[in-house]
């Protein structure tokens, strides 16, 4: 998908976003009124346009001249605002298409939100929008604010208005978004855009997305998502807009709903566990959007992203006047991933000739506690010259010898003399900081009350970095045999079942290239036995039925058989075992497998999500899926990077690189067998859920093998 639209969808983005003319349709003269609010916001808010209030019942509003309706307005209107009983919302619409207009904003709530009866009255708003090309933002929407200096459109009922900057946010809540533009007026944080989305009948976050892709006044993207109405599309734009256009924007965002859990399926651990949001956790990864957890973080990444350059790497050093603070820095930036950037002998020995002897050289930097500007601007300047630092975080705590603004203009002159590396500031004092922070706000510094938010944020700059110059990977395609596979699959839909049994599931994965350990279906005891001495021992027995999903529930499987006689006492013992538990089940007999010992049980999965499509899942086998649940998940197809990502993000990732002694295991295996899976997921949509558990994997060099599957299809 490219951020690149038809020019009529362009333009009617254009409009919406950068109206020349705005019709407020359900301005009010009451002082209390929503219609009210809107309409003093754009009228008082310097807006650059012109404004018509539309209002049936009133002559003038706020001194202005009111329209019965739309269309005895004499000029063009680029956007229409509603504040309507929700009722009156379809023939609003209708006569803005015969004017038309190309965008609008419907405020009025009374739709989806309250029942089948407003879901009704939303589809009908929805089709008149269509019919007549309107680009509607809502409906039950707080809005939107254009801050650029040819537009300062304030199109919302909120009581702020933020500063102008080039950080946009996009909300589906607008309660979340009043409480945004509160904290963004306080903290002086500027905006370049923002939107509040509502119920999403026409427009929603992806066609938003792309106007901002292309917007010269946002740099930063940020999101408030509580779903997403387009998984795959987002997926696509995202990893556009953050790393592939030629003005690369990061997006970060918050998905609401972290503790809900997806639907349940019995059949597979995949179906079991991918909840909604371990699958939204995938999708941003896949994607490079930054997902965080509050408006906090939202906002003080969000600065640092917008007003630094962005790190070359992760190696951080950090200035300080007090050993503690220092500290907490350290740790913060370790704990998220970053590096103390190992000084050079050289930057040491000046720092040295510059600092009294308390003073420590080692990074941190402790400038002990009676610092001037002087030993700041001393320091500053070399570690910033110095090519093992990426970045560098200036703490400062209040001292009675310390003249904070003097420090803050250094820093700030120190900032101003290169362009390539991102400086934070702690400036730790909770008072008397006005003109301190104006000074650091005027260079573009962004400033943290306390060290660990400073080193959260410069984490989060230095993994978007890492996205940026991440090695791009095609999507993979092997040769497969698709018809062979689809032969086992059209069987079990003409006799009417879903569940594959584990002769049909191997098959289905050896057309697709899987290493399937040799197996066969034996429906005797003689037969078994041929069988097993013609793989040779040791081998595995376990039963065959479509009735049967977990085998070891029911005693349906045997290990390590070594001879014939432990063969046959085992295929009795299984039959036996299994008439006892099931009566029920159809026995087709028993799956004579070789047994190879030594190797270390991971868990391959597929499930195809109705709203996200086929999600793939990897994990370590036995009790690390079972109790653990340490498993990672991605949207298919994935390309060649993103198969070994899932591999490294199980915490679990270790014991496959080897732990005390043990080998490392064959991971470029691994990663081949997840890449077969996303094609044959994206290939055969009959297949729901697909378990290959355990795919046994050994030493590296040595390959993996597919021990156990189940698939069952879709109903």
């Amino acid at each position: 998908m490219s951020v690149q639209g038809s020019d009529r969808d362009h333009d009617r983005l254009q409009r919406l976003l950068s109206p020349r003319s705005v019709a407020v349709i359900g301005a009010s003269t009451r002082p209390e009124s929503v219609g009210r609010a809107v309409f003093a916001n754009i009228l008082l808010g310097d807006y650059q346009g012109i404004v018509y209030p539309v209002n049936p019942k009133a002559k003038s509003i706020l001194g202005v001249r009111a329209y019965p309706s739309v269309l005895e307005i004499p000029d063009e209107v680029d956007l229409a605002v509603v504040i309507v009983p929700a009722r009156a919302v379809p023939q609003v619409l209708e006569e803005c298409g015969a004017k038309g207009v190309p965008a609008a904003v419907v405020i009025s709530a009374g739709f989806k939100e309250i029942g089948p009866e407003g879901a009704a009255l939303e589809r009908q708003v929805q089709e008149i929008a269509q019919k007549h090309g309107i680009a509607l933002v809502g409906p039950n929407c707080l809005g939107l604010i254009n801050t650029a200096p040819d537009v300062k459109l304030n199109a919302t009922f909120a009581r702020s208005t933020p500063p102008p900057g080039t950080i946009a946010f996009v909300s589906q809540s607008g309660a979340v978004g009043v409480a945004a533009l509160e904290y963004a007026e306080s903290e002086h944080i500027g905006l370049s855009k923002f939107i509040s989305v509502g119920n999403k009948a026409v427009l929603h976050e992806n066609h938003l997305l792309k106007a901002l892709a292309d917007d010269p006044h946002t740099d930063v993207i940020l999101l408030y998502l509580e779903d997403l109405e387009d998984p795959k599309g987002f997926i696509e734009l995202a990893r556009e807009i953050t790393g592939e256009l030629p003005q690369k924007k990061p997006i970060l965002a918050i998905k609401s709903g972290r503790t809900r859990e997806g639907a349940r399926a019995a059949a597979s651990h995949t179906g079991a566990l991918a909840g909604s949001d371990e699958v939204y956790d995938s999708l941003f990864h896949q994607c490079g959007v930054l997902r965080v957890e509050t408006l906090e973080e939202l906002f003080e990444y969000a600065q640092a992203l917008a007003l630094q350059p962005a790190p070359r790497g992760d190696r951080v050093a950090i200035v300080t006047n007090a050993g503690g603070p220092g500290i907490m820095a350290t740790d913060a930036c370790v704990r998220r991933g970053l590096r103390l950037a190992p000084l050079s002998d050289e930057t040491k020995r000046k720092l040295r000739e510059g600092l009294p002897p308390t003073a420590s050289v080692q990074n941190p930097i402790d400038l002990i506690g009676d610092a001037d500007e002087r030993r700041y601007a001393h320091a500053l300047k070399l570690v910033l010259n110095d090519e093992t630092v990426d970045a560098v975080i200036v703490i400062c705590t209040p001292q009675m010898m310390a003249n904070l603004e003097a420090i803050a203009r250094t820093v700030a002159e120190a900032a101003r003399s290169q362009r390539e590396k991102p400086v934070l500031a702690c400036f730790m004092a909770l008072e008397e900081l006005g003109e301190t922070l104006q000074i650091l706000e005027r260079a573009k510094i962004p400033n943290y009350r306390f060290p660990e938010a400073a080193a959260r944020a410069l984490a989060e700059m230095a993994q978007y970095t890492a996205w940026v110059h991440r090695p791009r990977t095609p999507v993979r395609t092997f040769e497969v045999d698709r018809e062979a596979a689809l032969t086992v699959i059209q069987k079990a839909q003409r006799e009417g079942r879903r569940f594959l049994p584990e002769p049909e599931a191997h098959a289905v994965l050896r057309a697709y290239g899987f290493p399937v350990l040799r197996g066969e279906l034996a429906t005797g005891e003689e037969e078994a036995v041929r069988i097993a001495q013609g793989i040779g021992y040791p081998v595995v027995l376990k039963v065959v039925s479509p009735q049967i999903v977990h085998k070891f529930d029911v005693g349906g499987v045997k290990l390590n058989l070594k001879d014939e006689a432990e063969v046959r006492a085992a295929y009795r013992e299984i039959l036996g075992r299994v008439r006892e538990h099931r009566t029920d089940a159809e026995i087709w007999g028993v799956f004579v497998q070789e047994f190879v010992p030594g190797g270390l049980e991971t868990i391959l999965g597929l499930k195809r999500d109705p709203h996200f499509g086929p999600l793939l899942m990897f994990g370590l086998g036995g009790v690390y899926v079972e109790v653990l649940k340490d498993v990672t998940f991605r949207i298919a197809p994935i390309r060649e990077l993103g198969a070994y990502r899932m591999i490294k993000q199980i915490r679990a990732h270790k014991l496959l690189e080897g732990f005390r002694g043990q080998p490392p295991r064959d991971v470029p295996a691994i990663a081949e067998c997840l890449l077969r899976l996303s094609q044959l997921a994206t290939e055969l949509e009959a297949i729901e859920e697909l378990d290959v558990n355990p795919l046994m994997v050994f030493e590296q060099g040595r390959g993996a093998r597919v021990v156990d599957a189940r698939i069952l299809l879709q109903g």
